[in-house]
């Protein structure tokens, strides 16, 4: 399954500044200049490599950010975008016309479960939410204006894990196309080698690393690539979803170290959620044994990158949830903050934040409580003593006794 790594792909790409710096010039124009008409023309239609018009339409910046992150998902192309929402907003659009409809898993992130469930159905297009984990009820909700399966690798909030080679295989059957949102594993699970067609993240998250930056990233085939870049009929292109390239620098700066930080977070996640299991806590993260989906996440990824760096601890309501959470907080043991990857703890009750956009009676029945705090475990370089102080707050609090 795992025939190439994904760090060697990225740590094999080189280039040179201008002026043989080790890191490539930001081309910080918003515009270019040409010699000749005629190559201005040749540009805007598509027809010189090398030649840039407009940042709308493409920058050196972006590309090398591009070319890096297609070498890490092992597809064709890529294209970088001003957000996560932004990447997974043009692909829909890309993909779906009206009268088309989705099959998504019902545990999403809630910005692109609120864009499904309620954006869309204005423009004819419409979704149904099912549990990625049972194949008959998703098999049995395709219909013939099915265009897309969507799922997240690793689900947010949930932690569900999903069967990318049997979704593959489903899509294939119906002719559909396999768009998986890989924010929670990358170098951990590569989609695109169990059978996605469309690989998307949240460069804001894990890739990036240090929460200073948004942007997102659609990987695919190059055909699929210059369909969203194309000046006519593309989402990228006419709903302008541009990454700042000056943010594109950075983020490539920082996916040279990703590897690292991913074996890391991986490390810090499963020590801390085997020592909540232990001190009997409802703890779910996927390298635990007791986890649903723990085989089949252990069939689809990179050992050497572990299974992540999200937990989730249930406390029961949302009141003790924000009580951990602030003494969590005041103790520098991380931040009441959304998002994930950062070098620091994050801690958030997704119910009440990530999750809000999903109705209450829809997140009882996905079985996402009021009390569910989702945990992005930081670098920390002594974990045993994280713990300790982690145990500490959740007895101050009365979670544990």
């Amino acid at each position: 399954m795992n025939t190439f790594d994904p760090a060697n792909n990225i740590q094999d790409l080189q280039y040179f500044g201008e002026f043989g710096g080790v890191n490539p010039s930001i081309s910080d124009s918003s515009t270019y200049t040409f010699l000749s008409a005629k190559t201005m023309f040749d540009t805007f239609e598509g027809n010189t490599d090398g030649c840039y018009l407009y940042s709308r339409h493409s920058s050196p910046s972006n590309l090398y950010l591009g070319e890096a992150l297609a070498q890490m998902e092992a597809t064709e192309a890529a294209n970088v975008t001003a957000s996560g929402m932004g990447a997974i907003t043009s692909v829909l659009m890309q993909l779906c016309k009206s009268n088309d409809h989705i099959v998504s898993s019902r545990t999403i992130y809630g910005g692109t479960y609120a864009f499904m469930k309620n954006f869309l159905p204005d423009y004819n297009i419409n979704t149904s939410f099912v549990d990625i984990t049972k194949l008959d009820l998703l098999e049995a909700a395709i219909t013939q204006n099915t265009k897309v399966l969507y799922c997240e690798s690793v689900s947010n909030p949930l932690l569900e894990v999903a069967d990318i080679a049997a979704l593959s295989q489903i899509a294939k059957k119906h002719n559909l196309k396999l768009v998986v949102d890989n924010t929670f594993s990358p170098l951990c699970i590569s989609p695109k080698e169990l059978g996605a067609d469309v690989v998307i993240h949240s460069l804001t998250k894990f890739i990036n690393g240090s929460s200073d930056t948004v942007g997102g990233v659609i990987c695919g085939t190059q055909d699929f690539i210059n369909d969203l870049k194309n000046v006519n009929t593309g989402a990228c292109m006419l709903l302008g979803p541009t990454m700042d390239s000056l943010r594109a620098a950075n983020i490539l700066k920082n996916l040279r170290t990703l590897h690292i930080r991913m074996k890391q977070h991986s490390h810090n996640a499963l020590y801390l959620a085997e020592m909540f299991e232990k001190d009997g806590l409802v703890v779910k993260y996927p390298g635990l044994k007791s986890h649903k989906d723990h085989q089949l996440y252990k069939s689809m990824m990179r050992e050497e990158y572990g299974y992540g760096g999200l937990l989730t601890l249930d406390v029961g309501t949302t009141q003790k949830a924000n009580e951990v959470m602030e003494m969590m907080q005041y103790e520098n043991l991380g931040y009441l903050a959304v998002s994930l990857g950062f070098y620091k703890t994050l801690f958030s009750a997704s119910g009440s934040s990530t999750s809000s956009e999903i109705p209450e009676e829809e997140r009882k029945s996905m079985r996402l409580s009021d009390g569910l705090i989702r945990f992005s475990i930081g670098l920390d370089n002594d974990i045993k003593r994280t713990y300790e102080k982690m145990r500490a707050c959740l007895v101050s609090t009365q979670i544990l006794r």
